[in-house]
């Protein structure tokens, strides 16, 4: 829990840079949202937590007919350990009918240990979602609901073109969001802290003192930052990990 409130402190771009740097995996696809995003509450700040996923199609009355399908779903959120952010696929995508969410389930998740959803679909409520402290991403707003009733859950999703597994481990902010592979955790703090650090220290005071340089002066001392935040980070990270 620590661990994940110092993830907190941080942006998700900030939070990637880290990732980047000690990971396996293509960093091209599969690991972040490929669509564009829209946080409906960026003062909010970052929050990281561990999805809980459940699929909908507000558009299909016969959902609605399964019997104790929402009662069976809200067993599935309280039994997962949180943190907690619900991530929502909607079926009706890319056209939006209804809301999975509004003030009373963002305020029954939130008892059950959600600090916000990812859904490409809708929300409503915005503001009494926000006033309890419940963080949205979504595709847009809308007015109403529809027939918007759970239909599968806890089983894997996709979300602005996005893979997410039941229980992955999620830094979400108004950039977008990162699914972050379980080898990686252990280690993807101390990285994202080093990436700031060596970026404060290379890169950013040399952008800030061009002031009366030629032209090619200031290219000058661009590379030899470059070069340096280059050479700084992987001599961190082979003597880290003995590779990078």
């Amino acid at each position: 829990m620590e661990t994940l409130l110092q993830l907190k402190r941080w942006n998700t771009p900030t939070i990637y840079n880290g990732w980047e740097a000690i990971t396996r995996r293509d960093r091209t696809r599969g690991w972040f949202n490929r669509e564009e995003t829209r946080d409906f509450m960026p003062d909010a700040g970052p929050m990281v937590g561990y999805a809980v996923t459940v699929v909908f199609e507000p558009s299909n009355a016969e959902h609605t007919r399964v019997p104790d399908a929402a009662k069976r779903y809200l067993e599935y959120v309280a039994g997962r350990p949180g943190p907690k952010i619900v991530i929502v696929q909607d079926l009706d995508k890319p056209e939006v009918v209804g809301s999975f969410w509004g003030e009373v389930n963002a305020g029954f998740h939130l008892a059950l240990g959600c600090v916000g959803t990812i859904t490409d679909g809708a929300v409503r409520d915005v503001e009494e979602m926000n006033s309890i402290g419940f963080k949205a991403i979504a595709r847009r707003m809308c007015v109403g609901h529809a027939y918007s009733t759970p239909v599968r859950w806890n089983v894997p999703v996709e979300v602005f073109g996005c893979p997410v597994q039941p229980g992955a481990l999620i830094h979400a902010d108004q950039h977008g969001f990162l699914v972050i592979p379980e080898e990686d955790q252990e280690r993807l703090l101390d990285a994202a802290l080093f990436m700031d650090r060596n970026e404060c220290e290379t890169v950013i005071p040399a952008a800030r003192m061009s002031a009366g340089k030629t032209t090619a002066e200031v290219l000058r001392e661009i590379d030899t930052a470059g070069a340096a935040f280059r050479a700084s980070a992987n001599e961190h990270f082979r003597r880290e990990t003995g590779e990078w």
